[in-house]
C-alpha cells in the first residue's frame, strides 16, 4: 500500500503497530530422556529460552515431573507470535534435584532443540531430537511441540472438582489422588489440558479451582469429548489408576451457579471381572465460572469501523508558511513534518475504516470570510461535511487551506476534544460495538488550555475514542507528557481519574530520522489494548461477525 506523497515515494508500510497476530500456546512432551539417576530415573523439567537480541534468555519453566524418561508436561507456555519477525525459540530438558532446583550443570542437562515460532506454528506440531553440547545426539531422545494460536473470541474458564469415596490403593495409608483432563482431538488422539495438584493420604479430596482458556480445553466447541482421568500418586512415577470418566464442556455448565455435576470414576477392569461393581468413587464439578475475552481482532471483525479524524495546528508560532524555516512551508520536493506524521498515522488507520473518509480541522487561526479565530474548523472550509477522501485528501485540503486563513493562536485543543467526544458520544448511546473514535492533533507547542483539555480528556475515557498527539518542531514539549498518563494518572482540575489511558504523546523529532513506519508503529501501539478496554467496561460484545471483513492483511494484538 505505498502512497506517494508530495513527490516522496513513501515505504509500504508493514502494518506496524498491528503485527502481533496472537498468543500461541506451547506444550511439551518428550519421549526416551537419558537417565542420569542411578536409583531411579530422571527427574525432567523443561526451560524456553528466547532469542533477544543475540542473547538467550529464559522465558519460562515447566513443572518437574517426577522419575519419569516420557514426561507429559502439564506447562503451557504462551508467547507472542510476531507474523513479520524471526522468533528463535529454545527448549532445555534438564534433571531436576529437588531442592536445588534446576541445575545448570553438564550432567543435568539431559538435551536441547532450538527452533522458530513461526516453524511450530506452521506445522502445529514438531518432533525433533534432543541435542547434547557440541551437537551429540542425546540418545533416541526426542522433544515434540504442540501450538495452538489462542483465537480471539475465546476467553477461559474456572473449574472447582471435587470426588467422593475413591477406591484406596495403598496398603497402609489412604490414596494419594490427582486429576488429570484430556481433550478428544479429531484424529482420535489425547491432549493434556490440566493436571490437578496431589491431594495426600485423602479419598474425597478437594482440589484447588483452576483456570484453562476454552480453546485449550475443548477448542471452543462445546460438544467435544473430554476424557477425566484420576491417579493415586506415585513419588517414583508409577502412578496407580483409579478411575475415569468422558464428558463434554456442554454438560460440565450445568454447574453454573447452585448446581453441582457429577460423574461415576470407572474402572473398565473393574466392571468386566467385578459383579456388583458401582464405581470406583465419583468425581464433583463444584462450580464453573466463565470469562468471555475479546480481541481488538474479534471488534474489528464484527464490523467495527475506527473513524480517523485529524487536528491541525495553525497557530502563528509555526512560522510564515511562505517561509522555508516555517514547519507549514510546502516544499514539492519534500513533505513537512506535518504531513509526514500525518500520513504515516493515517496510512494504517484508513485500512480499518470501510468509507475512507477521515474528518479533517484546524485550529488556532483566523479564517476567511470574517478572519475571526477559529479552534474547530473544517480545513475544507465545509462546515457541513469536514469529511476529505481519504489521506490524499486530507492532504490536499491541507495545502489549499493554508494561503486562505492566518496563523494565529493560542494554542487550544479542548474545543476540537469536545467535538470529537459529541460524536463518540452518539455512538456509544447504540450500545454496540460499531465505531470507535481516534482524534490525531499535530501541533508544535504547549497547549495554551490546559485546564479545559484536561477536562475534556477526563470526559472522553469514558468515550469510545484514543487521542494521539504528535509534538511538531523542536519546541520544549515536557508539559505534554502530563496528558500522556503513562507516568501517572491523569487527572482533571478537580481531582478527577481517567477512565482509561487514552491519550499517546509523541515528539516527531524522535523519529525524525527513522521510517514512517517507525512512528505509526509507536503511536498505535495502544489502540487496540484502548479499544479493547473501552469495550470491555462497556461489556459491549464483538457485534456478529460481518460477510465482508476488512483487508485481509490485518493483524492484532491480542
Amino acid at each position: 500500500r505505498a502512497t506517494a506523497t508530495m513527490g516522496e515515494a513513501t515505504e509500504p508500510s508493514p502494518q506496524a503497530p498491528l503485527a502481533v497476530l496472537s498468543k500461541v500456546e506451547l506444550r511439551v512432551s518428550c519421549k526416551h530422556l537419558l537417565d542420569r539417576d542411578t536409583l531411579n530415573k530422571s527427574d525432567p523439567c523443561v526451560l524456553l529460552l528466547m532469542q533477544s537480541q543475540g542473547q538467550w534468555m529464559e522465558v519460562d519453566r515447566s513443572e518437574v515431573i517426577k522419575s519419569n524418561l516420557n514426561p507429559v508436561f502439564a506447562k503451557i507456555f504462551t508467547v507472542d507470535y510476531y507474523f513479520e519477525e524471526v522468533q528463535k525459540l529454545r527448549f532445555e530438558v534438564y534433571d531436576s534435584h529437588g531442592h536445588a532446583g534446576v541445575g545448570t550443570h553438564d550432567d543435568d542437562f539431559l538435551g536441547g532443540m532450538e527452533c522458530t515460532v513461526g516453524q511450530i506454528v506452521a506445522q502445529k506440531r514438531v518432533t525433533k531430537p534432543l541435542f547434547l553440547k557440541y551437537g551429540k545426539f542425546a540418545g533416541k531422545s526426542t522433544i515434540t511441540v504442540i501450538s495452538e494460536e489462542i483465537s480471539g473470541n475465546n476467553g477461559y474458564v474456572e473449574l472447582a472438582f471435587r470426588a467422593k469415596k475413591l477406591d484406596d490403593k495403598d496398603l497402609f495409608s489412604k490414596s494419594d489422588p490427582f486429576l488429570e483432563i484430556y481433550r478428544i482431538d479429531d484424529d482420535r488422539s489425547e491432549q493434556l489440558v490440566y493436571r490437578t495438584e496431589v491431594v495426600k493420604n485423602n479419598l474425597s479430596p478437594i482440589w484447588e479451582p483452576f483456570k484453562v482458556s476454552l480453546n485449550s480445553l475443548c477448542s471452543c466447541e462445546e460438544k467435544r469429548k473430554l476424557r477425566c482421568v484420576v491417579w493415586d500418586y506415585d513419588s517414583r512415577g508409577k502412578h496407580d489408576f483409579i478411575g475415569e470418566f468422558f464428558t463434554t464442556f456442554e454438560e460440565m455448565q450445568k454447574a453454573m451457579g447452585e448446581n453441582k455435576v457429577q460423574w461415576d470414576c470407572m474402572n473398565p477392569k473393574y466392571k468386566i471381572k467385578k459383579r456388583n461393581y458401582k464405581n470406583s468413587g465419583v468425581v464433583v464439578l463444584l462450580d464453573l465460572k466463565i470469562h468471555r475475552v475479546y480481541s481488538f481482532l474479534d471488534y474489528i471483525m464484527g464490523g467495527c469501523q475506527i473513524h480517523f479524524t485529524v487536528a491541525i495546528d495553525f497557530t502563528a508560532s509555526n512560522g510564515d508558511p511562505r517561509n522555508s524555516c516555517s514547519l507549514h512551508y510546502i516544499n514539492p520536493y519534500q513533505p513537512n513534518e506535518y504531513l509526514k506524521a500525518l500520513v504515516a498515522v493515517g496510512e494504517i488507520c484508513q485500512d480499518y475504516d470501510s468509507d475512507k473518509k477521515f474528518s479533517a480541522l484546524g485550529f488556532g487561526a483566523r479564517i476567511p470570510p470574517k478572519y475571526e479565530v477559529s479552534h474547530d474548523f473544517a480545513i475544507n472550509f465545509n462546515p457541513d461535511n469536514d469529511e476529505c477522501e481519504g489521506i490524499q485528501g486530507v492532504v490536499e485540503s491541507y495545502q489549499s487551506c493554508l494561503p486562505k486563513i492566518q496563523l494565529y493562536g493560542p494554542t487550544n485543543v479542548a474545543p476540537i476534544i469536545s467535538k470529537v467526544a459529541r460524536v463518540a458520544a452518539d455512538e456509544e448511546r447504540t450500545k454496540e460495538a460499531s465505531q470507535y473514535f481516534i482524534l490525531l492533533i499535530l501541533t508544535d507547542g504547549v497547549v495554551t488550555d490546559m485546564a479545559d483539555t484536561r477536562e475534556a480528556i477526563v470526559r472522553a475515557s469514558y468515550l469510545p475514542m484514543s487521542i494521539i498527539i504528535v509534538g511538531v518542531g523542536n519546541a520544549d514539549f515536557t508539559d505534554m507528557q502530563i496528558l500522556d498518563g503513562d507516568d501517572g494518572i491523569l487527572r482533571s482540575p478537580k481531582g478527577e481519574p481517567v477512565l482509561r489511558d487514552i491519550v499517546q504523546f509523541v515528539p516527531f523529532r524522535e523519529f525524525k530520522n527513522a521510517s514512517p513506519t517507525a512512528l505509526a508503529k509507536c503511536v498505535l501501539a495502544e489502540v487496540p489494548k484502548q479499544v479493547v478496554e473501552y469495550y470491555s467496561y462497556k461489556a459491549f460484545p464483538p457485534r456478529c461477525p460481518q460477510p465482508e471483513t476488512p483487508d485481509s492483511n490485518l493483524s492484532s494484538p491480542q
